[in-house]
């Protein structure tokens, strides 16, 4: 991927993340879909074997993260495979309890980025170096240096991590309204850029309102980018902006960040409307949105079962965004000629 008025420092730092948040979304899509939709029928067998199988999944996290960190940089595989070790190590989803190996979820993202980028560097100025060593050497060194350096500094991290997902959190429950609405905006913000909202809400751990809020807001934001784009980009295109991610304007959007005013109110608005409704979510669901069904799901499991909560979870996942995105498109494109619809024209050839 080629980024406009890069930078070394700039590209290595664009090419982790993305690799990282290609990693989770890939490793996490089977839990937020398959996961929470089986989690709602755990007394049927067939349902609970889907279920530990998406949690399986997710441990898997890091490394393949690692991999395709690697493999974007155009590591060779088996210098990708040692990023991946170290990622694995580092990450701190498992540990030694009682004589018995326990892994469980997707660890520390912030540490695991630390990780990967030192792993990197590491292959960059060592493992490049090896020559007919590198496949009985790289592995190992991989393990006990960045990998062994990823799970030292682990400690640290994951207590500034715990720290800043506690804080917002416990802000939220004090503030719902005025932080649902910011959290709306931000994780709609973040959504159309290179960032992922799925790894941001994972490493700080965001739940509760504050993650319903993000989902919600994130929901909105594709609605309204649906509409802005819809005689551009036909129907098929603009419906995949809320079924299926909103990133696919991520170029135009940040070639022209005005663009993100519009639809980021309708993300506040919606923020509020979550807020008040007492609308949850989990740290998965609040980076996912409409998609997949993933936020409206994980907010029913919050609510009391029946007819009535989906009646409401769909007013606001859908009717609202919906009817807020039209009447953004009319206010920004029709009556104050803010944009025009050529700005949210996808190339799909």
């Amino acid at each position: 991927m080629k980024y406009s008025e890069s930078t070394p420092v700039k590209d290595f730092i664009l090419n982790v993340l993305n690799g990282v948040s290609i990693g989770i979304v890939a490793m996490l899509i089977p839990s937020a879909i398959l996961g929470t939709f089986s989690s709602l029928f755990m007394n049927v067998p067939f349902f609970k074997v889907i279920y530990e199988m998406t949690n399986f999944v997710m441990i898997l996290m890091p490394a393949v993260s690692g991999y395709i960190v690697g493999h974007i940089f155009e590591f060779t595989p088996i210098q990708s495979s040692g990023v991946a070790l170290a990622a694995a190590v580092g990450a701190g989803n498992w540990k030694f309890k009682n004589g018995v190996f326990v892994a469980k979820g997707v660890g520390d993202v912030i540490n695991l980025i630390i990780v990967i980028s030192i792993a990197v560097l590491f292959v960059y100025f060592i493992g490049s170096h090896l020559g007919s060593f590198t496949i009985l050497l790289l592995p190992s060194l991989s393990v006990l240096i960045p990998g062994g350096i990823g799970y030292l500094i682990l400690p640290y991290v994951s207590y500034i991590t715990t720290w800043i997902g506690n804080l917002v959190n416990d802000i939220t429950k004090l503030q719902p309204l005025p932080m649902a609405l910011l959290l709306a905006i931000i994780f709609a913000a973040m959504i159309v850029t290179p960032i992922s909202t799925v790894g941001i809400s994972t490493a700080i751990g965001l739940a509760g309102i504050g993650a319903g809020a993000a989902g919600v807001g994130i929901t909105s934001l594709g609605f309204a980018l649906c509409f802005y784009g819809w005689r551009v980009n036909g129907v098929g295109t603009s419906l995949a902006h809320f079924l299926g991610s909103p990133k696919i304007q991520m170029a135009n959007i940040m070639s022209k960040p005005k663009l993100l005013i519009p639809p980021c109110i309708n993300a506040g608005i919606m923020g509020i409307v979550a807020a008040l409704f007492n609308v949850k979510g989990t740290p998965i669901s609040a980076g996912f949105g409409v998609s997949g069904g993933v936020s409206y799901l994980a907010a029913y499991k919050f609510m009391k079962p029946g007819a009535m909560s989906l009646i409401i979870l769909f007013v606001i996942f859908i009717v609202l965004p919906l009817i807020l995105g039209i009447i953004s498109k009319i206010i920004f494109i029709d009556v104050l000629h803010f944009m025009k619809p050529e700005d949210f024209k996808i190339n799909v050839k």
